[in-house]
């Protein structure tokens, strides 16, 4: 493997960083490396794993951060995707500005810098079981911290990366460091500055980290083209050349890059956009496992090709090791939370995301099982007594209803009426008086817009109608090869939620996404 440290020699070879929702990529890596299981299965472990591990690029920046890591509680893996919204190569030289702008629709090389726009932690259990995810709005202001653990002040958590690297650079420079070692030695500060910022947020050690940037993802897409997708609403947005229908669609690399770094025009800005990385990488996942590539060493060259080029991970990362950790990241076994924000405000002249660290932790804590937990649970407000909710089922998809009026009661809400409805466009919540804030906790466990109020619903009473773009949590159907994928994608997720999560869904940031098939997003 190649490695690149903060003590890097000149004349060691390449690597690449990450982009925003490059984190697609990332996730591609746990994909390759998931791959790897089958390939034991079929003797083509040993060649799969050298070919692949003969060039990838690493990073010792964990290093720097083990030692002020919480206690693991057990063999789970935490995994830490990173995404840099760079438009420069792995030695610091701009990418080609017909390339950028073009195909990438991404300005000049002098935007973005080395903002860690994408960054998801990925809680692998030890034992199987559902895998828990969650994306780090990349706008929280936060203390950031160096990798040695001195604050530096609050700022975006986007920020960490590049401040940190520029404050290196400089250091290093000064002491004559130059050309692609500065570059290389100052990224691996800033990894390490990310890593330790992540870590104190949310109160867990992170086992493992993978870093992608802009080119990283393009080629991802490129070799996996066409991907599908699902858009709830039109979009049309010049910034990121979004240019999309409702429903679903096929895209090609310079579509799939516009979709997940599209956040102009939508209801949520930036907190949308995590959801269409989250979506994206689902569907990249379904067409991975749906093509039978996990199997097929010929078919993986080209992906194994780009990660190996494009990617960094951690140097203690065994892939092959892991692959037998992560078998549910290939069947569909994995839920995405964005999580929460306290609110909205203007520091230093820039817009930024509220946030209470301390509820960060319980929450992440309470769902993985952590010491974090006993920092305090996170309970949704209750008001007077449980609403009673009616699931009207308008998706198209058996038994829909009834799975998610189930889900609902566990969550403390009273069973209403479960019946069928006409077709619908998309998930509504309408409630009576009384019920409120029951009825915006329920939109958002649904993936719904704001509820409306209703007079032609009783008092204390919920109507959800769950619309064709809904993606339930298990549904009463079989997986036949004559359907589409968004017809199929449910059942691998039968299993995933065989009891109430310890946090509920409304009290992340938006819908909650859950990987396997094809989910609709805004």
């Amino acid at each position: 493997m190649r490695r690149i440290s903060q003590r890097a020699a000149a004349g060691r070879k390449r690597q690449r960083p990450g982009s925003p929702s490059a984190l697609t990529v990332l996730c591609r890596v746990v994909m390759c490396c998931a791959s790897a299981l089958v390939l034991v299965a079929s003797g083509m472990a040993w060649a799969a794993y050298h070919y692949l591990t003969g060039g990838l690029n690493t990073s010792d920046a964990l290093d720097a951060v083990r030692g002020r890591a919480p206690a693991h509680l057990d063999n789970s893996v935490n995994l830490l995707l990173i995404g840099l919204d760079s438009r420069k190569d792995m030695d610091g030289n701009d990418l080609p500005k017909q390339f950028v702008e073009a195909e990438l629709h991404a300005g000049s090389s002098d935007i973005g810098g080395y903002n860690t726009n994408t960054l998801i932690l990925m809680h692998i259990p030890a034992n199987g079981g559902k895998v828990t995810a969650f994306s780090v709005p990349r706008d929280d202001y936060v203390e950031v911290l160096s990798g040695d653990g001195t604050p530096g002040g609050m700022h975006k958590m986007k920020e960490a990366y590049g401040l940190a690297k520029a404050a290196a650079e400089n250091r290093l420079a000064a002491q004559g460091v130059s050309g692609a070692d500065l570059e290389h030695q100052s990224r691996e500060v800033g990894r390490e500055a990310t890593l330790a910022t992540v870590q104190q947020f949310l109160g867990v050690p992170i086992d493992h980290f993978a870093e992608v940037n802009l080119l990283g993802f393009y080629d991802i897409a490129k070799v996996l083209q066409p991907v599908q997708v699902c858009l709830k609403h039109p979009v049309h947005d010049h910034y990121s050349g979004a240019d999309f229908p409702a429903g679903y669609q096929d895209l090609n690399p310079r579509q799939a890059l516009a979709f997940v770094r599209q956040r102009h025009g939508l209801t949520g800005g930036d907190l949308d956009r995590t959801h269409r990385q989250q979506a994206f990488l689902s569907s990249v996942a379904h067409k991975l496992k749906a093509q039978g590539i996990f199997g097929d060493l010929g078919k993986m060259q080209g992906l194994l090709d780009v990660v190996r080029k494009d990617l960094v991970i951690d140097s203690s990362w065994n892939v092959l090791d892991f692959a037998q950790q992560a078998p549910n990241l290939t069947g569909g076994n994995v839920e995405f939370h964005t999580l929460p924000i306290a609110g909205f405000a203007e520091r230093g002249g820039e817009s930024v995301n509220l946030v209470d660290p301390r509820e960060i932790r319980s929450i992440v804590g309470r769902m993985i099982g952590s010491d974090t937990a006993a920092d305090g649970a996170h309970r949704a407000p209750q008001h007077g007594p449980p609403a009673v909710v009616d699931v009207r089922n308008g998706s198209g998809v058996g038994g829909a209803a009834a799975a998610e009026s189930k889900a609902l009661t566990a969550l403390g809400y009273v069973a209403g009426v479960v019946s069928n409805a006409p077709a619908h466009a998309t998930t509504t919540v309408v409630y009576g008086a009384g019920v409120q804030e029951a009825a915006r906790q329920i939109a958002a466990e649904v993936g719904a817009a704001a509820p409306l109020a209703s007079t032609a619903v009783p008092a204390g009473r919920v109507v959800v109608t769950l619309g064709t773009g809904f993606t339930p949590r298990a549904a009463d159907t079989s997986e036949s090869d004559d359907k589409p994928p968004h017809e199929a994608e449910t059942t691998d997720r039968s299993a995933v939620r065989n009891a109430p999560d310890p946090v509920p869904a409304s009290v992340f940031q938006g819908q909650t996404v859950r990987m396997g098939g094809i989910p609709c997003v805004d």
